[in-house]
């Protein structure tokens, strides 16, 4: 009996042995999750439209990369063009102070923070006080939008009118996002990646053909930015398109497409949902303002034909020691990982939801029928959209190649990559 009871004892005390190890383990495993997390590319925006800034913070970038204010500011300029644009680009000159984690032209490992003045904050000072101000200042919006966010956001925070919702939710944030892309693109650059952007329809108007890297680099070069088609002719009739929106107090949409080159094989991954780099994609353009719809390479027409019309053929150039497809309906991306060829993403963008002419809505305050808030605004804006796309796509690419080849330093990064690219060459 005694010799049972201290065989027992010993097994309690191995398992809490065990059990103490396993707990110690799991510690350690939460410590080196919560390091990983820091060291993990990541980007964040805070401001509002009419507030005294815009701020974006980076995270995750290694030392040594050499960044340029001026290709910020310059990305920033293209944000801005576009026929069909509204009034409050005639006052915003936008351009990115960077704060820290940039000294002497160089990245420095630690968290790079970028601020943009809202030159319009001189006008909404007293409306949109930090501190307690005086109401009879403050102008709220009653009437929410079709389309927009006043409504929903105005229940879901508790509020009673939708003002600040849409402070936040206009794609006025989307400056910082472009800020901080431009930097993700300066890194992207490093190792030969470029991405670049075009406009494929501005409402019914659409051009019908496949466009060519080199199409993408002619009109990247344009010093004037009209509607963001590498088609004149088919520009000239997406112009017509706006024109009869502004005649009419209408908006109109349309769909653009980003193309990234450069990019080596087995970016992203199979092996899990959230790793699948499509789809990681397909979420940083629909998370863009007034997106609805994402198209990875040829979806579309994928889904009407049959399986031999649609797969990419695999060849090989011993010459190049690199293997290549005979087509790029896939867009680049073959279980969820980039298979060397150009990614090609398409945004589908719906009217802006501040129309002249407005629709039908509900007053808050009295929930009697009314015609919905008006704010300046604009009326096409698929071509900026396509520079956001650009930037969205490359902190999407960036954070990919960090996930894949690491690196505290610029050198470090290169080193790895330098490497997987002779191992892919090998194969």
């Amino acid at each position: 009996m005694r010799a049972t009871n201290e065989a027992s004892v010993q097994s309690t005390t191995r398992a809490g042995v065990v059990c103490a190890m396993n707990e110690a383990s799991a510690q350690s495993a939460t410590r080196v999750g919560v390091v990983r997390d820091i060291k993990m590319f990541r980007f964040e925006t805070a401001g509002e439209s009419h507030g005294e800034c815009l701020v974006a913070t980076l995270t995750g970038l290694p030392s040594g990369i050499p960044i340029s204010s001026a290709v910020i500011d310059h990305e920033l300029w293209r944000r801005q063009q576009g026929y069909g644009r509204g009034g409050r680009m005639k006052i915003e000159t936008d351009k990115a102070s960077i704060v820290s984690g940039v000294r002497n032209g160089c990245t420095i490992g630690s968290p790079i923070a970028l601020i943009i003045a809202n030159a319009d904050w001189k006008n909404w000072t007293e409306s949109l006080p930090v501190e307690a101000g005086d109401p009879e200042k403050h102008k709220p919006v009653n009437r929410p939008r079709p389309g927009h966010a006043d409504l929903a956001g105005a229940m879901k925070y508790g509020l009673p009118e939708a003002r600040y919702i849409l402070e936040r939710a206009s794609a006025r944030e989307t400056a910082a996002r472009v800020a901080v892309g431009a930097v993700a693109r300066q890194f992207l650059a490093q190792f030969g990646i470029q991405v670049l952007s075009h406009v494929i329809a501005v409402g019914s108007r659409r051009l019908e053909r496949p466009v060519a890297w080199s199409e993408l680099v002619e009109l990247a070069g344009r010093r004037e930015v009209l509607l963001g088609c590498v088609d004149s002719d088919v520009e000239k009739e997406m112009k017509e398109v706006v024109d009869e929106a502004y005649r009419t107090g209408d908006t109109v949409g349309g769909i653009f497409e980003v193309a990234a080159r450069g990019m080596p094989p087995g970016l992203g991954s199979h092996i899990t949902w959230d790793s699948r780099l499509d789809g990681q994609l397909a979420q940083a353009i629909v998370s863009m303002q007034a997106v609805k719809g994402v198209e990875v390479g040829f979806a579309e027409e994928g889904a009407l034909s049959f399986g031999s019309k649609v797969q990419d053929t695999i060849h090989y150039r011993k010459e190049e020691q690199r293997f290549y497809r005979g087509n790029n309906r896939a867009g680049g991306l073959e279980g969820g990982m980039t298979n060397g060829e150009e990614i090609r993403v398409r945004g589908f963008l719906k009217p802006i939801s501040t129309l002249r002419r407005p629709l039908e809505s509900v007053d808050l305050t009295t929930h009697e029928p009314a015609k919905a808030a008006y704010e300046r605004s604009d009326v096409c804006v698929v071509p900026a959209a396509g520079v956001i796309g650009e930037a969205m796509v490359s902190l999407v690419l960036a954070k990919a190649m960090l996930e894949k080849f690491g690196g505290d330093s610029l050198p470090e990064t290169r080193r790895n990559y330098d490497g997987y690219c002779e191992q892919v060459k090998n194969l």
